[in-house]
């Protein structure tokens, strides 16, 4: 990689350069490390009619960080499908888990960053909803821990543009990441 730290661009990102870094990885067991990653436990509401839990909400901007989304839109992930890697030079990714269980892999390659190289696991799902945001530059795939399929609502800071979507295969690097592991 020939980019000075802030230079990097995703476009420049190899498979072959991936390969180089040296990875930290931190268990889903374990609080996130990487800078600029934000995960918000969400807010269930139960009665008995059902529940409600609040996906996102304006005053979050200013109080948590979050972005505004411009782009919003669902997707679902079939039983035991990993979808990565890919990363983004200008989009925010904020995401949450409306059916099913998904464990998110996030991988630190922002040279300039303090935690370059981290990578984080989170678990993602229904009984402990979460949103998280994940920040530009910063590496990240998905996998279905659940039958018949995971339900994923993307909450965008940018309109989807094919020329910010930059992606490598599942198994380039950290093939070992994904759950489950047994022990």
């Amino acid at each position: 990689m020939t980019d000075t730290p802030n230079q990097l661009q995703a476009a420049n990102v190899t498979v072959e350069w991936l390969k180089t870094i040296k990875y930290t990885l931190v268990p889903s067991s374990r609080p996130t490390t990487i800078a600029g990653l934000y995960v918000k436990d969400l807010r269930t509401h139960l009665d008995g009619r059902g529940d409600v839990i609040e996906l996102w909400s304006r005053p979050w901007v200013e109080q948590e960080g979050l972005v505004v989304p411009n782009h919003v839109y669902q997707s679902a992930t079939d039983y035991g499908v990993t979808k990565c890697w890919h990363l983004h030079n200008i989009h925010t990714d904020q995401f949450t888990v409306t059916r099913g269980k998904l464990q998110v892999v996030l991988v630190d390659i922002r040279p300039w960053s303090p935690t370059f190289g981290h990578v984080n696991s989170v678990i993602l799902g229904t009984a402990r909803p979460k949103l998280i945001k994940i920040p530009p530059m910063v590496m990240h795939g998905w996998k279905a821990l659940t039958q018949p399929e995971v339900i994923v609502v993307n909450l965008q800071s940018h309109v989807y543009d094919a020329a910010d979507e930059f992606k490598f295969p599942w198994d380039c690097v950290l093939a070992d990441a994904w759950e489950p592991l047994n022990g």
